[in-house]
């Protein structure tokens, strides 16, 4: 039998490609060019013989033998994963404080399964949420108050650093039967007669508004809520319109309560960063949060992709 040629940045990459489902994609999440990742799966291929992705297919598809390296991937990067937590916490110690600030109501949706998760991993950090939304949870951070906070954009701050999560769309929801509900997308100027319902936010934290609405002069009335399940039930009933991330909004999409359309011809790109402490380098049970968050995020939301580190 031939010297395998396996190592785990090659099952890292058979990880990221059924994950993301094209090369670009996942180079992006392993911090490649999409030349070092193909060249990665050609040599793969070469030296097995066979193909290991149907590049005929969009998106990517693994073939019998990628999927055999995939199953195989799984398993020893979990092993891999658990082993240096066991590591950490033999170097480091397992105790240890997580309170987590936010700036986005919807964050929950994949924040709390992230938390659930990790408390498998590292049962004795006390692990909370700084309750109540934050308009500066950067500065929960500077003050110690929190040791994490979830934003939208970086800021220039030596103190601080900034972890790549994820990006996602946000998309206009609409009622079924909106008049707008027939075109491809919406302009600026299609929100300016509708209700705008957001969330009690201030507007700089609304990507709508700070992107599309105010750059083209429209500021439609409003009406808010804290929730997102009653944000859709007013966009049902015809009381306005909203703007959420489509992961957010896709299973009220599926039951067929509403209806999303995109934001501009484009569509309208969002971000998310996690913020931590310059001091906090290398904190094992913190940097394990990041790789869980990420992890589950892009195994369970729809339409998310991989931010450049």
């Amino acid at each position: 039998m031939a010297t395998s040629l396996l190592e785990l940045r090659h099952l890292r990459t058979l990880l990221a490609l059924a994950e993301c489902g094209n090369v670009s994609a996942a180079a992006r999440r392993l911090n490649l060019t999409q030349s070092a990742l193909s060249h990665q799966l050609k040599t793969l291929e070469s030296h097995y013989g066979c193909a290991l992705v149907d590049r005929r297919r969009q998106p990517l598809a693994l073939t019998a033998a990628g999927e055999r390296l995939h199953t195989l991937a799984r398993s020893v990067l979990a092993q891999v994963q658990q082993a240096e937590r066991e590591l950490a916490r033999i170097a480091q110690g397992e105790a240890g404080q997580l309170r987590i600030a936010v700036e986005c109501h919807t964050c929950f949706d994949w924040l709390m399964p992230a938390m659930d998760d990790f408390r498998g991993h590292w049962p004795e950090v006390e692990l909370d949420i700084v309750s109540g939304f934050h308009a500066d949870p950067v500065g929960l951070l500077l003050s110690r108050r929190a040791d994490l906070a979830v934003v939208s954009a970086p800021e220039d701050e030596a103190a601080v650093r900034y972890h790549p999560l994820f990006g996602y769309e946000m998309v206009a929801v609409l009622a079924r039967d909106h008049p707008l509900a027939g075109k491809p997308w919406l302009s600026a100027a299609d929100f300016a007669r509708e209700t705008l319902i957001t969330y009690p936010v201030p507007d700089d934290k609304l990507d709508l508004v700070c992107q599309v609405l105010r750059p083209a002069g429209v500021n439609p009335p409003r009406r808010t809520t804290e929730l997102t399940v009653a944000m859709v039930q007013l966009v049902a009933s015809r009381r306005g319109v909203a703007a959420l991330p489509f992961w957010a909004v896709k299973p009220y999409l599926e039951r067929g309560y509403v209806q999303a359309l995109p934001i501009g011809e484009h569509g309208l790109r969002s971000e998310l960063y996690a913020a931590t402490r310059a001091d906090d380098a290398g904190l094992a049970y913190l940097e394990d949060f990041l790789v869980t968050v990420r992890e589950l995020s892009f195994a369970t939301l729809a339409g998310i992709r991989p931010l450049a580190g």
